[in-house]
C-alpha cells in the first residue's frame, strides 16, 4: 500500500534498535543454546520482513511462522541460510511448498508425520522437520495417543530428518505455578521414552520460558511477544524496550455544555463545559472498543482521558485541562508511548499486550527506525 506522509489518521513508528537490543538481552540469558525468534502474525504486527532484516543483522538464523504463507513472504528476504519453521506443518495436500521455498515443518500429528514420510519417499531423500509433542497445552503436538503409536512402530519417522523434539509452555510468565514444573517433567520423559527423539536437540521455552531458568533452555529458545517489547514476566518489572509506539492526529476540537452526550449511545456525558477531541484512529485500526470510557492518552506528556464509545475510525479525548497550542488539526496524541506502554494499553482493555500488538492496523502510517 502506498503511503503518502502526513495524511493517515495515526502514525506507527517501530524501533528495530530496541527489537536488536531485546534479541540480545535474550540470547545473552540462554547461555549455550540457540535463540530464535518467533515472527508469526506479521512479526506480531509490527511487519515481519522489516524484522526479519533487522534480526538476521543479529545473527539469528531460526525463525518461526504459524503459517506456510507467512513462510513464503519472508523467505525471499531471508538468505538460504536462514531456517524458516513453519508451526502448524504443511496445509494438506501442500507439503512440496515447503521444499519449494525452503522452509522445515514443526510436525504436529501422525497424519502430518505420515504426510511428510510419503513426501520424503516420493523424493528419495531423507527431508528435514522438527516434531512437537503436547506437554499440557492439549492444542497442537503429538497426543499421549499417538506417542504410543510411534513408540511402537518407530518406522512412522522413517525418511524425516529429526532436528528438534519440541513442545510449548502454557504458563511460562507465571514464575510460580507448578505447571512448568510439570510440563518440564512430562518434556523430559518424552524425550527418553520415544526412542527416536533420544538424544535429540530440543526446544521448551518461549519468551517468559526463558526466565524460568536454564533447565528450560535446552538447545534452542523461541522467543516471540518479549522480542516486540512485551513484559515477559507478570509482576516484574519489564526489562525489554519498547518497540511501538503509536500517535493519532487530531482532527478536530469542540467545546461541549454540561450535559451533553458523547459518542454512539452517548455511554458519556459531560459534567461541565468541557472541550473534545477528536482523534482519527479507531476500531478499524486495532484500537480496541473496549477501551471505550477506559483507555487513556497524552498530549505533552499529559494524560487524558478517553471518553464515550470507539468507534471505527475516531476516538474522543476530554481534553478540557490541555492548552489549546497542543490541540491544534493535525497535532500528534501519543496512544502506545513510554508513559502508556503496550501492556498497560492491554490492562485497560482487559486483554494482553500480544493482542494489542498483533491488532495494530493497516490503514497507520509505518515508519521504521534502525
Amino acid at each position: 500500500m502506498k503511503q503518502v506522509a502526513g495524511i493517515a489518521g495515526a502514525v506507527l513508528r517501530i524501533d528495530l534498535q530496541a527489537i536488536r537490543y531485546n534479541y540480545r538481552l535474550l540470547r545473552g540469558l540462554l547461555g549455550a543454546a540457540k535463540c530464535g525468534a518467533a515472527v508469526k502474525a506479521d512479526a506480531y504486527g509490527v511487519g515481519a520482513v522489516q524484522v526479519v532484516q533487522a534480526l538476521y543483522a543479529e545473527d539469528c538464523r531460526d525463525f518461526f511462522v504459524a503459517h506456510l504463507q507467512e513462510a513464503i513472504i519472508i523467505r525471499e528476504h531471508l538468505p538460504a541460510d536462514a531456517a524458516i519453521y513453519v508451526m502448524h506443518g504443511s496445509p494438506v495436500g501442500h507439503e512440496v511448498e515447503l521444499l519449494e521455498y525452503n522452509c522445515t515443518p514443526v510436525l504436529n500429528s501422525l497424519p502430518q508425520m505420515l504426510a511428510w514420510r510419503a513426501l520424503a519417499q516420493k523424493e528419495q531423500r531423507h527431508l528435514p522437520a522438527i516434531v512437537q509433542v503436547d506437554t499440557g497445552m492439549a492444542r497442537m503436538g503429538l497426543s499421549a495417543a499417538e506417542v504410543q503409536q510411534w513408540q511402537a512402530d518407530a518406522s512412522l519417522s522413517d525418511g524425516i530428518d529429526l532436528q528438534y523434539i519440541m513442545s510449548h509452555l502454557v504458563s511460562a510468565e507465571d514464575q510460580v505455578n507448578p505447571v512448568n514444573q510439570q510440563q518440564l517433567q512430562a518434556f523430559n520423559a518424552l524425550r527418553t521414552q520415544i526412542p527416536a527423539c533420544q538424544g535429540l536437540p530440543a526446544s521448551l521455552a518461549n519468551s517468559s520460558g526463558i526466565f524460568l531458568g536454564k533447565d528450560f533452555h535446552f538447545n534452542m529458545a523461541r522467543p516471540g511477544a518479549a522480542l516486540y517489547g512485551v513484559a515477559p514476566v507478570a509482576g516484574q518489572a519489564n526489562p525489554m524496550h519498547a518497540v511501538a509506539h503509536l500517535q493519532g492526529r487530531i482532527i478536530q476540537t469542540r467545546e461541549i455544555p454540561a450535559g451533553t452526550g458523547v459518542g454512539y449511545g452517548s455511554t458519556w456525558r459531560s459534567s461541565q463545559t468541557t472541550r473534545i477531541a477528536t482523534v482519527g484512529v479507531g476500531y478499524a485500526d486495532g484500537w480496541m472498543r473496549s477501551l471505550s470510557n477506559r483507555g487513556i492518552a497524552h498530549i505533552a506528556g499529559q494524560a487524558v482521558p478517553m471518553v464515550g464509545n470507539v468507534s471505527m475510525d475516531t476516538i474522543t479525548l476530554d481534553v478540557t485541562a490541555v492548552a489549546a497550542e497542543h490541540l491544534q488539526p493535525g497535532s500528534m496524541v501519543d496512544l502506545i508511548s513510554a508513559d502508556n506502554t503496550v501492556d498497560q494499553v492491554a490492562a485497560r482493555a482487559n486483554t494482553i499486550g500480544y493482542e494489542i500488538l498483533t491488532s495494530l492496523g493497516g490503514r497507520y502510517e509505518r515508519t521504521y527506525s534502525n
